[in-house]
C-alpha cells in the first residue's frame, strides 16, 4: 500500500496570518513534492472550507503542489473500514506546525 501523508495548511505549508496567506515555506513543500513523485498519496489536512480552502489550494497549486484529496480519506483506507469514511484523516505520516511527536519509543511524553 502506498504511504499515505497528512499535511497541514497554515503554518506548515504556508506562513499565515489566517485568513490572509503570506508566503510559501518552500523546504516543507520541497519535500511534499518530492514525496509525490515518489509515489506517496498527499492529503491536504486543513481546518480551511469555504473561500478560505480555495485560497489554500490555489497556493498550494501556485508553487507546483498538487493533492490527492483535500480534507478526505484516501479510497484505500475507506474501503479497507468497510466503505465508511470516517471524520478523523488517516494516514502514515502528519506534518503540522503544532504537532509533537506522540511516540513514547522515540520521544517520552511530558505528562
Amino acid at each position: 500500500m502506498r504511504k499515505i501523508i497528512a499535511v497541514d495548511f497554515d503554518g506548515t505549508l504556508f506562513a499565515t496570518d489566517y485568513p490572509d496567506i503570506l508566503w510559501p515555506i518552500r523546504k516543507v513543500i520541497k519535500w511534499c513534492r518530492k514525496k509525490k513523485r515518489e509515489g506517496c498519496c498527499l492529503i491536504l489536512w486543513t481546518c480551511r472550507e469555504g473561500e478560505a480552502l480555495e485560497e489554500a489550494v490555489d497556493a498550494c497549486r501556485s508553487v507546483g503542489l498538487e493533492f490527492d484529496y483535500i480534507n478526505q480519506n484516501a479510497p484505500e483506507i475507506i474501503e479497507m473500514h468497510g466503505g465508511s469514511d470516517c471524520r478523523k484523516i488517516y494516514a502514515d505520516i502528519y506534518l503540522d506546525d503544532h504537532a509533537i511527536d506522540a511516540n513514547p519509543m522515540t520521544y517520552p511524553l511530558p505528562f
